[in-house]
């Protein structure tokens, strides 16, 4: 089943220049039996919406349980392309997949097609239609596989790495910004940047906290290296502020004494809780610098 692209705020009306943007995909069984009794495999794939392009094309097919392959999952894409084609997309910058037991075939998928895949948890917009559909559409389907389902396997957890060199800082701090002023931050100077939208609802008061980083020699080689790092999370473990990347990567950014720790962490939770996850980590060459070489708005939410 394949869905027309979805357009926030023109009523469906496509604009006459040329739309690109990363897309986000997932392709991996969801908790519904078919007729003949195997689970149902999907394929979801959504653009990543920015503050300057919020417009979402979104695209679903389902895969019969005999053709989960690299194969079967290239067409797929080329009925993607050409979906998104046709509604005025470009083909994506990017694609990014964040399940590590699809990475290969994802991987051999897109590179029969030419597209830079990056296995990445920056997935938000597609992590959002995920817990959408299973809040909202599979239960309705007569297939559903209600209660308790067993648990996937638990990832085994690693400790976390110190940050590489090339991404530390000559300092670092703890800070918050309003949430409407990240609002603006598209119109900010800065170099490396990933921008989240924000719904126009929320309270531009709530404070938004984050990482600020500070080298006064080499701001935006750091910047440029903790972009490829994939940026997804800050989270405590402890006493240590942990910066969640990649597809499961974790870097140890610093320990904290007990009451600076206590306080990321109430912020953080706070976030979660007022913010939908929000947070934020930039780069500058002082603290009173007035450009930001490396700006990314994170967010904490659980992956489905």
């Amino acid at each position: 089943m394949i869905t027309a692209p979805q357009t926030a705020g023109n009523n469906g009306e496509r604009s006459s220049a040329p739309k690109q943007a990363d897309w986000e995909l997932d392709f991996y069984s969801r908790p519904i039996l078919e007729a003949d009794g195997k689970k149902r495999w999907e394929l979801l794939i959504t653009s990543t919406p920015t503050p300057s392009a919020p417009d979402c094309f979104r695209f679903e097919k389902r895969c019969p349980a005999g053709d989960v392959n690299s194969t079967w999952l290239a067409s797929a894409l080329r009925e993607a392309l050409d979906t998104a084609q046709a509604h005025g997309w470009m083909s994506p910058r990017r694609l990014r997949t964040w399940r590590s037991a699809m990475r290969t075939m994802v991987q051999r998928a897109a590179s029969e097609l030419e597209l830079e895949m990056i296995p990445s948890r920056r997935t938000y917009a597609l992590l959002d239609w995920l817990e959408e559909r299973e809040r909202d559409l599979y239960p309705l389907d007569k297939g559903y596989m209600a209660g308790p389902l067993a648990p996937p396997p638990a990832p085994i957890a690693t400790p976390p790495l110190p940050l590489p060199e090339a991404v530390r800082g000559d300092a670092w701090c703890w800070a918050a910004l309003p949430l409407g002023s990240l609002r603006e931050a598209s119109e900010w100077p800065m170099g490396f940047n990933d921008l989240l939208p924000i719904p126009e609802a929320m309270d531009p008061e709530l404070p938004v906290p984050g990482l600020r980083l500070f080298s006064q020699t080499r701001a935006l080689a750091l910047a440029g290296w903790l972009g490829g790092l994939e940026p997804v999370r800050l989270r405590m473990n402890a006493q240590q502020l942990i910066l969640d990347a990649g597809q499961d990567d974790s870097w140890l950014v610093s320990d904290l004494g007990q009451t600076e720790a206590v306080e990321c962490r109430d912020a953080l939770e706070d976030s979660v809780h007022r913010s939908r996850g929000l947070q934020f980590i930039s780069v500058q060459a002082t603290p009173d610098s007035q450009r930001f070489d490396g700006f990314w708005m994170l967010r904490d939410q659980p992956e489905v």
